[in-house]
């Protein structure tokens, strides 16, 4: 009879499979046709044992679109998105997300521009995007022309410009942190009518 594992062991194996998805943002990040034993090797661990988590490379790919959502709930969460307005919240919430350029930009390479997200598909990173710009109609700090849609593919598009311009423009990454928070906030802000 076999016995479940303990709760050392499962703490233990989720220690690993995270370090071996940090490992793999980092090495794919810079060379995406980048050999296994190199995330292996970043990781700290055997060539077997990443094949333990992830038999196939495909299986540690999709794991990193699993991961990537993963990090952006707890990007949501620390974004304390329920304090201030809505836009003070908005601001913070990209601020959170910025930080995860690497892996959003290997998790969702490829998607394809024609998925439709049903609400039912959405996690809770999006519920929560989706609420507070419904909460900035109500506070009126965000435009009631923007919808929670549009303000979600005008976050992610804003990002994917701040993370480029970094590399593009060669400036320093806050420049363009700066940059993206602020066009981000300008574009959502209710007018303010004298």
């Amino acid at each position: 009879m076999k016995s479940s594992p303990s709760e050392d062991e499962t703490r233990t194996r989720a220690r690993t499979r995270r370090a071996i998805l940090d490992a793999a943002v980092e090495v794919l990040a810079k060379n995406r046709s980048a050999p296994l034993s190199q995330v292996a090797a970043e990781a700290g661990v055997a060539r077997s044992t990443l094949q333990r988590y992830f038999a196939e490379r495909a299986d540690l790919v999709a794991a990193l679109g699993d991961y990537a959502e993963e990090l952006i709930n707890e990007a949501t969460e620390r974004a304390r998105v329920d304090e201030g307005t809505a836009l003070e919240a908005f601001s913070r919430l990209a601020s959170e997300y910025f930080a995860l350029r690497k892996v959003a930009l290997l998790a969702f390479e490829g998607e394809s521009e024609n998925s439709a997200q049903e609400e039912q598909d959405c996690g809770p990173g999006d519920l929560a995007l989706y609420e507070l710009v419904e909460r900035g109609h109500e506070d009126g700090s965000i435009d009631p022309r923007i919808t929670p849609l549009w303000a979600q593919q005008l976050l992610w598009s804003m990002l994917y410009s701040g993370w480029t311009y970094s590399s593009i423009a060669r400036v320093p990454v806050f420049e363009s942190h700066n940059m993206c928070v602020m066009s981000l906030v300008k574009a959502l802000a209710r007018e303010r009518r004298d």
